[in-house]
């Protein structure tokens, strides 16, 4: 008895996932500024390959955790406030983006010779086509997080959650997939390349990014989905389910900032 828990925290054992991750997002790294440079694309799908392994790996730690009990309130409470902390830190993040294309579109320093003033050349994107349905398309797929939340929530409906998880998830990936052929429009037919305008590039930095975060939020809410399917999760327990929702809440909201700076805004200033 000498040593039984008398506490409501969770020690944890050591693990091998926090320094392997950093080790794949730093190879990720260097694998996106090689393929940026035209050396290889290989370092950069290795490392997120490395990446992926992590979450699969890190993430079953977690559920196991949670499955024995070691989720206790003051546990949840900290991984709470962690996740919430680890949004911040996306927010910043994005907000950087938005700077730099709301700067050059009001502000581009590169296009001043003398006293001129030179308009900065701006290739908008029609947003009323292929971008708004894109935004109604992810905005619905909050909608069904939310549904599969509430279903959780209030009265633990099983089938509601998987219905409302499953139509999330559908919609997350047309919406990548509608994202990639709108990309190959740009590239092909209007022969938009990363680095060839400071236009270009924030274009493709900001939305590049939110992809792969709805990428991973897919990931995440697919996750939550076998869950619910292995019978887990409880309208009093369920912080995993929690944080995919906000994760995925917070994809949204960045989709409708995005929408409103880069192409609402880039289309005005071209007019």
């Amino acid at each position: 008895m000498a040593h039984a828990k008398n506490h409501d925290y969770h020690i944890l054992n050591p693990s091998i996932w926090p320094l392997f991750s950093a080790g794949a997002a730093f190879v990720m790294l260097f694998g996106a500024v090689f393929w940026m440079h035209g050396v290889t694309p290989w370092l950069f799908w290795a490392g997120f390959i490395a990446l992926l392994y992590t979450m699969w790996g890190w993430w079953g730690e977690t559920i196991a955790e949670d499955a024995a009990g070691d989720h206790t309130p003051v546990v949840v409470i900290g991984l709470r406030y962690g996740f919430i902390l680890f949004i911040m830190s996306e927010v910043m993040f994005f907000f950087a983006w938005f700077w730099s294309a709301i700067k050059h579109f009001m502000y581009p320093m590169q296009d001043y010779f003398g006293t001129e003033y030179v308009q900065p050349e701006i290739y908008a994107i029609d947003p009323l086509h292929l971008p708004l349905i894109n935004t109604l398309v992810l905005l619905l797929s909050g909608c069904a997080v939310t549904w599969a939340h509430h279903a959780l929530v209030h009265g633990n409906d099983r089938k509601a959650m998987v219905q409302g998880l499953a139509i999330g998830i559908a919609l997350g990936i047309i919406f990548t997939g509608l994202q990639a052929f709108e990309y190959a429009e740009l590239i092909l037919h209007k022969d938009w390349t990363f680095g060839g305008d400071i236009f270009y590039s924030n274009f493709f930095m900001a939305t590049g990014f939110h992809g792969f975060h709805v990428l991973v939020g897919s990931i995440f809410l697919i996750v939550c989905l076998v869950r619910v399917m292995k019978g887990a999760f409880t309208a009093e327990r369920h912080v995993g389910f929690e944080a995919a929702a906000w994760y995925w809440h917070f994809v949204d909201v960045v989709w409708l900032f995005l929408f409103f700076a880069v192409y609402l805004w880039g289309l005005s200033t071209v007019g």
